[in-house]
């Protein structure tokens, strides 16, 4: 079938006028009306009929009308599908993070994002800085987002830091240590309250007293969930090593202190991972743009 001539009928019979027609799609009168009359030979149906000095549909006509309307405004949602999806208003992300930035930061991201592009699905793994890589390297994911110590990544990757946070030592405000400033070796005497066995945050205070020559801490208490943690100090008890992320707000309301270690200067990068020479979509190209212009936002629901 003729769809050039199927889009002529519809206009006619939208506008009731062959003139008006002609004047839409800038066509002639009588190459319309050619058109339409080869158009009906083709489905073997008359279309239109005489009606005072104008025409009318026919029942048929009435008919393919009512067709052509559902037809026409298909096109038109595809069209405008085809805009939305080019400039990143539907489509898919997907997300794969390390327990830093998916707890502390991706869930402000994604309620900045989502209040402009509503339609886009977010999927989000949440796992360990090995594993995110492969889900990038594999084609599983999108975008990776990293937070830790920053490490030499393949080739076939690209890395852009977005910041760096501090790593703190905190304690409870009525802790001899707090707002004070100690020595490393001071410090390891108190007891920790710290994540399970392969915490990065944790083998980067084992690791720092190896570097220092420092007594390993003992740790005290461990908890899987890092808010456990921090909740244990809160109360009382104990130290903590951590992002300043996680406990920025806790320090600010007075809930935790801080304890300056004297030439203990670790910090946390935040990057962002790519494949390099591979498009992105455009929906996940408008998520970075917005993680650069707001890099840090204040956790959603934290503290």
């Amino acid at each position: 079938m003729n769809l050039h001539a199927l889009r002529l009928f519809h206009v006619i019979a939208s506008t009731g006028s062959v003139t008006r027609a002609s004047e839409l799609l800038n066509i002639s009168q009588p190459a319309i009306t050619a058109q339409v009359k080869k158009f009906e030979k083709e489905l073997e149906l008359t279309l239109f009929k005489p009606q005072g000095r104008g025409i009318a549909l026919t029942d048929a006509g009435e008919e393919l009308t009512l067709l052509a309307k559902r037809l026409f405004a298909v096109e038109q949602q595809i069209e405008q599908f085809a805009r939305d999806y080019k400039s990143g208003a539907k489509g898919c992300i997907r997300l794969a993070a390390t327990y830093l930035p998916a707890h502390f930061l991706i869930p402000a991201w994604i309620a900045k994002f989502k209040q402009q592009y509503e339609q886009v699905e977010m999927i989000i793994t949440t796992t360990n800085s090995s594993d995110a890589m492969k889900q990038l390297l594999q084609v599983e994911a999108d975008i990776a987002v990293y937070g830790g110590v920053p490490e030499n990544y393949p080739d076939s990757i690209h890395t852009e830091e977005l910041f760096q946070d501090e790593l703190w030592f905190v304690v409870a405000p009525t802790h001899k240590y707090a707002n004070r400033r100690v020595s490393l070796t001071d410090m390891m005497k108190e007891p920790f309250v710290m994540r399970e066995e392969g915490s990065s945050t944790r083998e980067r205070l084992l690791s720092l007293c190896r570097t220092f020559n420092s007594p390993e801490p003992t740790i005290s208490l461990q908890f899987n969930g890092l808010h456990e943690a921090i909740t244990a100090v809160v109360a009382g008890y104990g130290a903590n090593f951590v992002s300043s992320l996680v406990v920025r707000d806790y320090v600010e309301r007075g809930e935790l202190c801080r304890v300056y270690v004297e030439g203990i200067h670790l910090k946390n990068t935040i990057a962002i991972c790519t494949r390099k020479h591979e498009p992105l979509s455009a929906p996940a190209m408008n998520f970075i743009r917005m993680i650069r212009r707001y890099p840090y936002m204040k956790p959603v629901g934290e503290g």
